[in-house]
């Protein structure tokens, strides 16, 4: 968990087994959106601030009128919605997250990685990224088909530009195609303007440049 004194917000606490672990340590709000889960947890933790429904929902500019950590064992078929939404959130100072190994590794990978693509640049522009463990499937029970992974942000920064991510989305549209070609479906690009060749791949140019040649 960071060492911080932040409010720690919780997505999906299930039963509370690691909500009891946050209480210990912090002021903590969880947001959880099955019905039966939320009577157990008011049960459970009479004390603590319970949200009941789809955190989509809830969350508009922010999730918390203050600043506050995301420490969540996240559902996977909404981690990365969840997470590009806390990058999004000027709110939101750090990420602590249990997700699927896969959606980590494109969170966390660098340039000239097979991973390396929009996910990994967004994070990278607004925050220090560590993946920290992996975790095989049979710690869980029931067993997930999937290996799972915790994976940290730091921001430094409050949020990332839409637009920038749009831009991005292009850039990387198809992978086995040059740069040059994906970006020219809606830029005026030169390659040559930023120092690159005509032949290179989006995987291939790091950050800074993808960043540079957004802004300029």
């Amino acid at each position: 968990m960071p060492n911080t004194d932040n409010l720690v917000i919780e997505i999906g606490p299930g039963l509370g087994d690691l909500t009891e672990k946050l209480l210990e340590k912090r002021k903590v709000k969880a947001i959880e959106i099955d019905k039966e889960l939320c009577e157990i947890l008011k049960q459970k933790f009479p004390h603590l601030e319970l949200i009941c429904g789809d955190v989509l929902d809830y969350w508009q500019e922010s999730l918390a009128d203050e600043g506050y950590d995301l420490v969540a064992n996240l559902p996977y078929y909404i981690a990365t919605n969840i997470i590009l939404r806390a990058l999004k959130d000027k709110n939101a100072k750090n990420i602590v997250v249990l997700i699927q190994k896969e959606v980590a590794d494109k969170f966390s990978a660098k340039p000239g990685d097979k991973n390396y693509g929009s996910l990994s640049i967004i994070a990278s522009s607004v925050a220090n990224v560590k993946k920290l463990f992996d975790i095989p499937p049979g710690a869980f029970v029931p067993a997930p088909k999937v290996t799972s992974s915790v994976i940290e942000f730091k921001k430094y920064k409050d949020s990332y530009d839409e637009e920038f991510a749009k831009f991005l989305k292009i850039a990387f549209a198809n992978p086995r195609k040059t740069l040059k070609k994906n970006l020219s479906a809606m830029y005026d690009f030169d390659p040559k303007e930023f120092g690159l060749a005509d032949t290179i791949r989006p995987h291939q140019v790091d950050a800074e440049t993808f960043s540079g040649s957004f802004l300029r």
